[in-house]
């Protein structure tokens, strides 16, 4: 079983991955779902539990479902 840590950092290099792929930055991601970059930049970094809701307006603001953030 996956740890809880191990989790959240697939679940960041998944956001991060697909951000890229977009040409999106950090900011711009980090504005388009009204978050601070620094927390955008924990989240990405596996360093903060998110929430479904949080999760939902990442995936929303990178016009993906929700399912394609998950590893």
């Amino acid at each position: 079983m996956m740890s809880k840590e191990e989790l959240l950092k697939q679940i960041g290099s998944r956001i991060k991955q697909i951000r890229e792929e977009k040409g999106i930055t950090q900011q711009e991601l980090a504005s388009l779902c009204n978050f601070e970059k620094s927390n955008m930049s924990r989240i990405e970094s596996g360093g903060t539990n998110m929430t479904v809701y949080t999760l939902h307006k990442i995936a929303t603001a990178l016009e993906v479902n929700l399912a394609d953030l998950m590893v």
